[in-house]
């Protein structure tokens, strides 16, 4: 081997071990999203957006985007998800479609599985998500669901919704 192409292989893996970091981490706060919600570890989450962030169910729901706090976000999913026996958000094929020094855009793939009962609604799309870096944490500053399939009974988001109001 070369002494050239030597040097160029080893740049290159230092320069790839820095820039995999930020995928790993960028998909670390997707995951948290998601597994945290389920969880209902509410910090997780909340540690995985910037303290503004707006989201867009409009393909689902209609309406408009909605930008708002992040701690307020988050207190709306901690009232409603527990209204639900279980959920589970599987995102996964994240995919970065963007990446900066301090930001990036990403999208992956979702079903999302809520149960009440014996009750099942399933829903599956895509996310994609705008990111900011903050010190060492990648931290959402956007999501956007795009609905792209459903099954089972939609009636029970407000089954759920009624259940948590009712338990608070």
């Amino acid at each position: 081997m070369t002494r050239k192409l030597a040097t160029a292989i080893a740049a290159a893996t230092l320069i790839g071990g820095a820039a995999m970091a930020d995928p790993a981490a960028i998909s670390q706060s997707i995951t948290d999203i998601a597994a945290g919600a389920d969880r209902h570890d509410w910090p997780r989450v909340r540690d995985a957006f910037a303290d503004t962030v707006t989201t867009d169910y409009s393909s689902l729901w209609g309406g408009e985007p909605m930008t708002q706090t992040a701690d307020d976000l988050v207190a709306g999913w901690a009232a409603f998800l527990p209204g639900f026996d279980v959920t589970h958000h599987m995102v996964t094929n994240h995919t970065i479609v963007a990446l900066g020094e301090t930001t990036a855009s990403a999208e992956a793939d979702f079903t999302a599985t809520h149960r009440i009962d014996d009750g099942l609604w399933v829903l599956g799309g895509r996310y994609s998500y705008e990111l900011v870096k903050t010190d060492a944490q990648w931290k959402v500053t956007s999501m956007t669901m795009t609905a792209l399939w459903e099954t089972g009974n939609r009636a029970l988001v407000g089954v759920a919704g009624e259940r948590a109001v009712a338990a608070n």
